[in-house]
């Protein structure tokens, strides 16, 4: 199994985090795979040390794969989560009160985004 974090919407549309595993099977020499996902786009990024964004919903369905540093997401329900690099979060809070995302290492900051049809 696979474990990703989520952000989604409440029915009070406050945002929260929850969890989801992707069931993986054995291919062999080639290792354990998912069955595949349609996506829509993918988006490379990268922002600046003191990266700080207030609330806000998410543009769209995506994943964020963070490939360097570390950030800290608050929901509007007041949780945080730390998440460090290597790690999925899929953020579904299209609408609603939204999240807040912070660098919590003082250093430029990379990640891709895989937007979801």
């Amino acid at each position: 199994m696979f474990t990703i974090t989520r952000i989604y919407n409440d029915s009070n549309n406050d945002s929260r985090f929850g969890e989801f595993s992707v069931p993986l099977s054995d291919k062999g020499k080639i290792g354990l795979l998912s069955n595949e996902i349609a996506v829509k786009s993918i988006i490379f990024r990268e922002v600046m040390a003191d990266y700080d964004w207030e609330f806000h919903t998410a543009p769209q369905r995506q994943f964020i794969i963070l490939l360097d540093g570390a950030i800290e997401i608050e929901t509007s329900s007041g949780e945080k989560k730390q998440f460090n690099a290597g790690e999925i979060i899929l953020v579904e809070d299209t609408e609603g009160k939204g999240h807040r995302i912070k660098n919590i290492i003082a250093a430029k900051r990379k990640s891709v985004f895989i937007t979801l049809p």
